[in-house]
């Protein structure tokens, strides 16, 4: 299943990340704003539990979120959403899954993991800017299949078309989240129109 967001003043900041022009400061606050749409409707999909909570006035029923959460982001790129995300779900633990994609063949190739544990509670929720060929979002999805965990969320600002049939295809009952979809991906595997290299936008390194 995925969900694509809508709204005006999220697509007046997709505009701005679009944007090549957009100076670096003001493309990362773009982000973190878009971060949270995206935190907030992934958090509506989290497990609930009801508590009582005693008010100055009286006692009354909450949803509060079940289990636990680690959120994953994707390195590099993926570390500029986590600050939104843990804006939303401060308690979260964070793991972090380092890929690289090979520029000639497009696959993905792990260099780093560090996960915190999980047990039949947890929710994964795996971050990354771009959703092109798929690939790495895959790779650490089918990575967190296989550990202790209730459910997996996958969040990303632009996804293009094969990206999220490559995920139905093959974790169909992962939710995906994006900002956007694009209109495909280009010959070298770049989501068109696109953003261009998010990491690369993000961390100054054109």
């Amino acid at each position: 299943m995925s969900i694509i967001l809508s709204g005006t003043a999220l697509s007046t900041d997709l505009a701005t990340i679009r944007n090549s022009a957009a100076p670096i400061d003001v493309f990362r606050a773009a982000v973190h704003r878009i971060g949270l749409h995206l935190a907030v409707e992934t958090s509506r999909h989290l497990p609930a539990k009801e508590i009582t909570v005693t008010t100055p006035i009286e006692e009354t029923q909450c949803n509060v979120i079940d289990g636990s959460m680690v959120i994953v982001p994707i390195l590099r790129a993926g570390l500029g959403l986590l600050d939104p995300f843990l804006t939303i779900c401060p308690d979260a633990a964070v793991g972090f899954i380092g890929l690289k994609r090979n520029e000639e063949t497009l696959a993905p190739a792990e260099y780093y993991r560090n996960l915190p544990p999980s047990d039949q509670s947890t929710t994964f929720i795996v971050i990354d800017p771009m959703l092109a060929t798929g690939g790495s979002m895959t790779a650490t999805l089918t990575l967190l299949r296989q550990l202790p965990h209730q459910r997996i969320i996958a969040a990303c600002l632009i996804a293009a078309p094969e990206g999220i049939k490559r995920i139905q295809d093959d974790h169909p009952d992962v939710l995906l989240v994006s900002a956007a979809l694009d209109r495909e991906l280009n010959a070298v595997g770049y989501i068109m129109p696109g953003l261009g290299d998010a990491g690369d936008r993000l961390f100054g390194t054109l």
